[in-house]
């Protein structure tokens, strides 16, 4: 009797992972690949998508059993009714300031909607360019669509930055007598069956024509299923951004902090703009490998640098007009990268600072995920900084989501 296997796609900032999961929950293939063209685009995404599909082993693809797709957080994107993009996405990271009063008027006591980086001051402004006969789609759900053909649903956890409530399970009354309330998609939760892929997309790739596609979540919440986080642990995803979160008792609806409901827990957190993105824009992953062996990290370097990937932060400071520090750049690459680092594991201090504020506690360690996680350097030098244990795990967003999807009803 063949195997059954089950898949996770998981879709960043720089590109998309595959990871595929026997019933024992072991991982037996993944890929990855780079966008074809910038991350806005949603066509890139699907390029992408159909690059890694295309190698999937055709083992794989004939027993495919059950597929789930996470993204990045907060990245909106604009299709006409047939689930067509229309233009570029709005990137997570991107403030939208242009509705700020009407912003107001729809979010009275929903702080956390209160930001030009929720993805209701993103849907305003697509509204404004596109009208009201769009769909707006978060990108784990545009691409979970574009497999069923089938543009209905949104998950939950990607659609709490649109306004969508968690505990009273619907959108908010000021919605109601809007124009663009039928732009929004109906709401599923996490890890349910949405249907089969659709019949035409199967033939075109050899996958199994009943094949289920399931809701799955945002890349930071794929991370943390990935991590299997404990109550007392922190979870800290070094990506282009960096990400912290834990679990909580009670949701909390501030502004830069996101709470979702995953496998029965609460878990709050947030995301910065900061993260490995500014890290590759001085230096390539073979510089910072070489560099990073020869840092001592028990030495301080005195630089205090605020290394932002641009202008404009969500968290742990929501401030758009947020500057980076990136001077001065002293002549040594090495003294420089070093500097980096402490500037970014400050930050992530902050981070975990503010979650103390809100929440009344720390992590007692704190696990580590993405492509930052696997510097032992920088682990150094955040544990110095943090004075909470840290520890990396190798496994990817992808394959969280793969779990999603074998663990879905």
């Amino acid at each position: 009797m063949p195997e059954n296997f089950y898949g996770g796609l998981d879709f960043g900032t720089s590109g998309a992972r595959i990871s595929i999961i026997n019933l024992n929950k072991k991982l037996v293939y993944s890929n990855s690949v780079p966008y074809s063209y910038c991350f806005k685009n949603p066509n890139s995404w699907i390029k992408s998508c159909e690059n890694l599909l295309v190698n999937l082993p055709i083992e794989v693809k004939i027993n495919l059993n059950k597929l789930a797709i996470s993204g990045t957080s907060g990245t909106l994107t604009a299709s006409n009714l047939q689930g067509e993009p229309i233009g570029e996405a709005i990137p997570y990271d991107q403030a939208c300031s242009e509705n700020k009063s009407l912003l107001e008027s729809l979010t009275y006591g929903e702080d956390h909607l209160r930001t030009p980086y929720s993805s209701l001051a993103k849907a305003l402004k697509l509204i404004d360019k596109y009208g009201t006969n769009i769909l707006l789609r978060h990108q784990s759900d545009w691409i979970t669509g574009w497999f069923l053909k089938d543009w209905t649903h949104g998950e939950e956890g990607n659609n709490l930055k649109l306004g969508w409530d968690l505990k009273k399970e619907s959108w908010p009354n000021t919605y109601l007598k809007t124009s663009w309330q039928k732009c929004l998609p109906q709401i599923i939760k996490s890890g349910k069956i949405l249907g089969q892929v659709n019949f035409d997309l199967a033939e075109r790739f050899n996958l199994n024509k009943k094949l289920i596609l399931i809701s799955g979540t945002t890349d930071s919440n794929a991370g943390l299923i990935a991590a299997d986080l404990g109550k007392k642990d922190g979870l800290t995803v070094l990506g282009k951004t960096i990400v912290v979160k834990k679990i909580i008792d009670n949701p909390i609806k501030k502004q830069g902090i996101t709470t979702h409901r995953l496998n029965g827990d609460w878990i709050c957190g947030g995301a910065s703009n900061s993260g490995c993105g500014i890290l590759s824009q001085f230096f390539s992953d073979l510089e910072i490998k070489e560099l990073s062996r020869q840092i001592n990290p028990s030495k301080n370097t005195s630089l205090n640098l605020l290394p932002l990937n641009s202008k404009g932060e969500r968290f742990p400071d929501n401030n758009a007009n947020l500057e980076p520090i990136l001077d001065p750049r002293p002549v040594s690459d090495l003294l420089y990268l070093h500097a980096l680092f402490e500037g970014l594991a400050k930050i992530e201090l902050k981070g975990w600072e503010k979650l103390e504020e809100l929440t009344g506690s720390l992590p007692k360690k704190i696990i580590t995920i993405g492509k930052g996680s696997k510097n032992p350097q920088w682990r150094k030098i955040r544990e110095k900084i943090i004075n909470i244990p840290i520890v990396s795990c190798n496994k990817t967003a992808s394959f969280g989501t793969a779990l999603l999807a074998i663990n879905s009803k």
